[in-house]
């Protein structure tokens, strides 16, 4: 096992948790875009991060183009 992976995604998760209730407390349509950028840059970093798991490659391109879809179409 690799515990600096393991330790690194609870990091991310307590991160995430805490972006994502600040960009709730902003006002519409703002929270959208912020949370619409903070996936797409999810998207990056997992694509990114991947280097040859196709699978996840794909689950972050597809967290991309959500999160455009969040922060300019979805309000």
């Amino acid at each position: 096992m690799n515990l600096y992976r393991q330790l690194m995604g609870a990091v991310g998760l307590m991160i995430g948790f805490g972006l994502y209730a600040f960009a709730d407390r902003l006002s519409p349509p703002w929270n959208s875009v912020l949370i619409g950028a903070l996936l797409a840059a999810l998207g990056v970093t997992t694509f990114v991060y991947a280097r040859g798991e196709r699978w996840i490659q794909v689950l972050g391109v597809i967290l991309i183009a959500y999160g455009a879809l969040r922060a300019f179409v979805l309000h």
